[in-house]
């Protein structure tokens, strides 16, 4: 079935029984009406389909339906069919507003081309506010966005084990937010007044990964005299978040042990062990049971890091979440850089529901930042490091025309004299660059 619904009026009660049919063998979901008058009382400002209308019809003529559809919302396309004696009335109903018109007899398909038109028109209108009012009405209190299933299981998870304090592994895809889940688990929890010492295990330095865990005593190392805190001590009395545990060296993984063991944590150098009061969260973005099994990973630390595992699902299993992530970020970006009129445009809309991304919400960060700066590739596909003299002429002509279009609302008169260019010379451009006014209404 198509995107949003249709609602088709014609007081012909034959050619409307066959346009009906030929519409629903299209696979539109249609609502068909003899009177405009009845059909309107099925318009609302929510409503997510078109209008396809007669033009000439007792008690309410399709002129007097658009301009009524249009007064509930002007983004409704309203599609007009007309007999070859209303041309000219039909055009004029085109400058008022109306998406489309035929004259009759039309071809099945032509009507089903024109029809698939203003619905994407449409989805893409409903797009945009929907994903307005999701920027404009974020949940402040609520760092992790969305609403699907799999969400509403994490953060029920997330209280469940914050309040437990216990050590917890945070196993997810990279960019899925394993450390923002990390960090919940301690604000969340009885900890949350000491501090909450973060290691990226995976960019230790070299030699000196174990100074910065465990620290040193006095004189114990060379060219300094002085005592250093590691890591794991300056976390006693809070958490101790040990991010991308997976790429931690086996060596180290063996004193880590120890302390998690102990609870106890004993810098080079020192004469004894010191206390630590402590609790653990670990992240990894791969299988560490399957680490194990190829000898990257200690059995026994996997079995003491996972007294409880929390699953962050990715990106692609959220479903909608998608919108309402993208929303969030386009609104930060768009408050950022100055750019209060950002729009989703059809293609970004497309790449949105299409695409699995990989890079779960990392990726898609960076994706709405760069639909609000203007310089996504719809396609999704990297960005060309050079292009022709031709090529960057026409970005450039194609920039000027879409900010002079947002401008005027998709109004081409205001266009025209913006940029100073013939009727003619800015629809070719247009054609060419396939920038449509509808787009920006």
């Amino acid at each position: 079935m198509s995107a949003g619904p249709v609602i088709f009026v014609e007081d012909d009660d034959e050619l409307r029984r066959a346009t009906l049919q030929a519409l629903e063998l299209a696979e539109f979901d249609v609502r068909a009406f003899a009177r405009a008058d009845e059909a309107v009382t099925a318009v609302t400002r929510d409503f997510a389909g078109i209008v396809v209308t007669d033009i000439r019809m007792p008690y309410m003529d399709g002129l007097e339906l658009l301009t009524a559809v249009r007064a509930i919302d002007p983004d409704i396309p309203v599609i007009l069919i007309t007999g070859h004696g209303d041309i000219a009335m039909a055009v004029g109903a085109m400058r008022d507003g109306a998406a489309d018109f035929l004259t009759k007899p039309f071809a099945a398909d032509h009507l089903a081309a024109a029809v698939r038109r203003s619905l994407a028109h449409r989805a893409l209108v409903m797009d945009n506010r929907h994903l307005r009012a999701l920027a404009d009405a974020p949940d402040p209190g609520e760092p992790l966005i969305g609403e699907s299933p799999p969400m509403l299981r994490l953060r029920q998870v997330i209280r469940q084990l914050a309040d437990a304090d216990i050590d917890v592994l945070v196993e997810g895809e990279t960019g899925t937010g394993k450390e923002l889940v990390a960090t919940m688990l301690h604000r969340q929890g009885p900890r949350r007044a000491r501090p909450l010492i973060a290691v990226n295990c995976g960019a230790l330095p070299d030699g000196l990964a174990e100074i910065e865990l465990f620290g040193h005593a006095a004189d114990s190392v060379p060219h300094t005299r002085l005592s250093r805190t590691g890591q794991i001590a300056a976390s006693s009395g809070g958490t101790l978040l040990l991010d991308e545990i997976d790429s931690m060296p086996l060596a180290m993984q063996a004193r880590l042990l120890r302390v998690l063991e102990e609870r106890e944590v004993q810098p080079i150098g020192a004469d004894r062990p010191q206390p630590v009061d402590l609790r653990v969260v670990a992240t990894s973005k791969v299988d560490l049971a399957e680490d194990v099994k190829a000898g990257r990973f200690r059995a026994d630390l996997l079995y003491r890091l996972s007294t409880a595992r929390v699953r962050v699902p990715a990106l692609r299993e959220r479903g909608d979440d998608v919108l309402a992530l993208f929303a969030a970020f386009a609104g930060e970006a768009a408050r950022q850089f100055g750019k209060a009129d950002w729009r989703i445009d059809a293609a970004t809309s497309g790449r949105l529901r299409r695409h699995d991304w990989p890079g779960n919400v990392r990726e898609l960060r960076n994706a709405a930042i760069e639909a609000v700066l203007g310089v996504a590739e719809p396609s999704g596909a990297p960005r060309a490091t050079s292009k022709s003299l031709s090529a960057r002429v026409a970005d450039y002509e194609a920039g000027e025309i879409r900010a002079a279009l947002t401008a005027s609302r998709g109004r081409v008169a205001p266009v025209l004299a913006t940029l100073g260019l013939p009727r003619k010379t800015l629809y070719d451009k247009m054609t060419r660059l396939g920038i449509s006014p509808r787009d920006f209404r």
